[in-house]
């Protein structure tokens, strides 16, 4: 019997970026975790151990992979694989806090409409930001987030911890799938990851940007199965 999928994704982010996956894991336990009702990491990883099964694999995308580290530093042994996509273990510098004080500030001026048009440029690479199909989920999603939650989650991704001394301690099958064209984390950040995780392996999205998951279903998705299922 296959064990449980937990799904955890990110910031401006909603159950439309795992679509393909839940489409094609119908007859698979997924659960997609909530990253709507915390301000903290820790408050989110702790919500996700208390709705989650006893024993899971743990598949997060950008934010969730914040929340992910903090789950394997809270209950390593309820992890039985872990996948990470487009998502980095160090806090943010000065470029980033600046980044993210700009979106606040756009909030705060009742300008919540203009933040994703401002994310368009790092979520989506230049060929695809024409594409209305991907430009539709991005603005969708976020519609669907809010500004309120939105500024939940920055408050918390903004006060996130440098997880980078702890992931030797990380002892699961660890797979990391990024973007090439991904604007927001960079192949640095996940050979990082890779060279600190025991065992890890990378694979790399040709085209893809910060959201491979709808971007390229095709590729992800195959990659995601075999993992799980091997």
């Amino acid at each position: 019997m296959s064990l449980p999928i937990v799904l955890i994704t990110g910031q401006l982010l909603t159950d439309a970026v795992w679509q393909p996956l839940l489409d094609a894991w119908g007859d698979r336990e997924v659960i997609v975790a909530d990253n709507r009702s915390d301000d903290t990491i820790e408050g989110f990883a702790q919500r996700l151990l208390d709705e989650a099964p006893p024993k899971f694999i743990l598949i997060a995308h950008a934010m969730g992979g914040f929340v992910a580290f903090e789950v394997m530093r809270r209950a390593p042994g309820r992890v039985a694989k872990l996948a990470l996509i487009s998502t980095l273990a160090s806090a943010d510098g000065p470029a980033q806090t600046a980044r993210r004080q700009g979106y606040i500030d756009l909030v705060e001026k009742g300008q919540f409409d203009q933040v994703v048009e401002e994310r368009i440029p790092i979520l989506f690479p230049e060929e695809k930001r024409g594409d209305a199909r991907l430009l539709g989920i991005a603005r969708q999603m976020a519609a669907d987030t809010g500004a309120d939650t939105f500024l939940a989650q920055q408050r918390a991704i903004m006060a996130r911890i440098d997880s980078r001394p702890r992931l030797g301690e990380i002892a699961v099958p660890t797979l990391l799938i990024w973007g090439e064209k991904d604007g927001i984390t960079s192949r640095a950040h996940h050979d990082e990851i890779l060279d600190a995780i025991p065992g890890a392996r990378l694979e790399v999205v040709a085209g893809a940007g910060h959201l491979p998951t709808v971007e390229a279903p095709e590729v992800v998705l195959p990659l995601l199965t075999e993992f799980v299922d091997q």
